[in-house]
Order: C-alpha cells, then structure tokens, then sequence
C-alpha cells in the first residue's frame, strides 16, 4: 500500500528510527519540555477531553509522557495508558511521572503500534501525537487501534504535516516568536512527515474507511471513528 509520500520522504521514513534511542530520549526530553511543546501539549489535551472525559484512553508513542500529564491535570478521574517502542523513551517517562508526584492513575508499557498488547475492545479513545510519521506500518497501526477501541468510540491523531497553512504558522509566529515557528517549518522537512491530504486519505485504507482532519495549533488532527 503507498501512503503516497514522494520518494526521498518514503526514504526517510525507511531510514527513520521509529521509536527514538537512547542517546537521543534526553535532547527529545529536554525540548519537549520546552513552551512551544508544552503549550501544543496543552491544546491537545483541552481538544482530546472534547471526546472524552470518563473511562481509559490510549496515548499511543507517548514519548515523556507530557501529553499524558496534561490530561492528568486537566481530569484525573481517567484512567491512562501510554505506550511507546523505545524502551529509554518508557523509562523517561515514568521517571517524568514520579517526578511529577503521579503515583496512581497512568500506566506506561513498551511496545509497538503495529502490535498493540492490549485486548480488544479496551479503550474509550486512543490517540498519538507527533508519532505517526515515525511509524513503518502506518495502516497496520491503524487497523490495530481500530482493534483496541470500543465501537462508537474515536481515535485522534495529531502531527506536524509537510505543508502547515501559512495561516497556522503566522499564528504559531505570533505566539512563539518566529524562531520558534521557522524552527517547527524547518522540522517538518527533515523529519518523513506527510502532506495533509496524505495523511487525511490513510484512512480509505484502513478499517475506520474514512476520516476527516483539522488544525490544533500547529499540528493536524486526523480524526477516526469507529
């Protein structure tokens, strides 16, 4: 199946590291600690309580864990998984967890989007965010979600595209600053992220068969039911 990236994009997703090692969990910790990362992590967390605000969601890539906190803050009666491929990346975030004083409430598993270790039907919304371009299977990885979620329940996946509206960067510019902003552009060309129309149209080829997608802040929301 092509997920209708241009080659030298499909090659960098061939050569791209899905989940993040060792070496690199400490920058990614670092920078995703910063206000640029923390506020879109805040936007996303107010957006995914619009879907669900009782039951158990599924942070799929969940990196640090921040997204995870930021749902935390904003309803602690959830209850949270997180899940992520790189076994360094798990370890950062749990100890960002303990850091935080979160004891109770978010779980944090290792393992692979194209494999979830979950049963079916387990989840009331499950979502990801600035991971689906890192994954190798992108619509196997669907398919698993569509598995994992109850019917009648949503999946919700936010990441940066290759061609953000000048609109959403104009804005992103005035509320960063344009280093910031240029440093988000730049990012979106060294990294395999897909167009918006790609990343909108992987859902024919799933079991979800269609979707729609939307901006929040700077990142693209695609958004799944099943």
């Amino acid at each position: 199946m092509t997920t209708g990236l241009p080659w030298w994009r499909q090659l960098l997703k061939k050569v791209h590291p899905e989940g993040i090692p060792s070496p690199g969990t400490k920058l990614y910790n670092i920078l995703s600690a910063s206000a640029i990362f923390q506020r879109h992590y805040e936007l996303v967390a107010k957006d995914i309580l619009g879907y669900c605000t009782q039951g158990h969601i599924l942070d799929v890539g969940t990196g640090p864990g921040w997204l995870l906190l930021a749902i935390y803050k904003l309803c602690p009666s959830l209850k949270l998984t997180g899940l992520d491929v790189s076994p360094s990346m798990v370890a950062s975030a749990r100890e960002n967890l303990t850091k935080s004083g979160v004891k109770d409430g978010i779980d944090i598993v290792e393992g692979n989007a194209s494999a979830l270790p979950f049963p079916d039907e387990t989840f009331d919304l499950v979502v990801s965010t600035g991971a689906f371009h890192h994954w190798k299977a992108p619509v196997d990885g669907l398919n698993q979600i569509h598995r994992v979620l109850k019917p009648g329940r949503y999946a919700l996946i936010y990441d940066l595209v290759s061609d953000t509206p000048k609109s959403i960067l104009a804005e992103t510019t005035r509320e960063f600053g344009r280093l910031k902003a240029l440093l988000f552009w730049l990012h979106s060309f060294e990294e395999p992220f897909y167009t918006g129309e790609n990343f909108t149209s992987l859902a024919k080829s799933t079991l979800f068969k269609q979707g729609s997608s939307r901006f929040v802040g700077v990142l693209c929301c695609l958004i799944l039911k099943k």
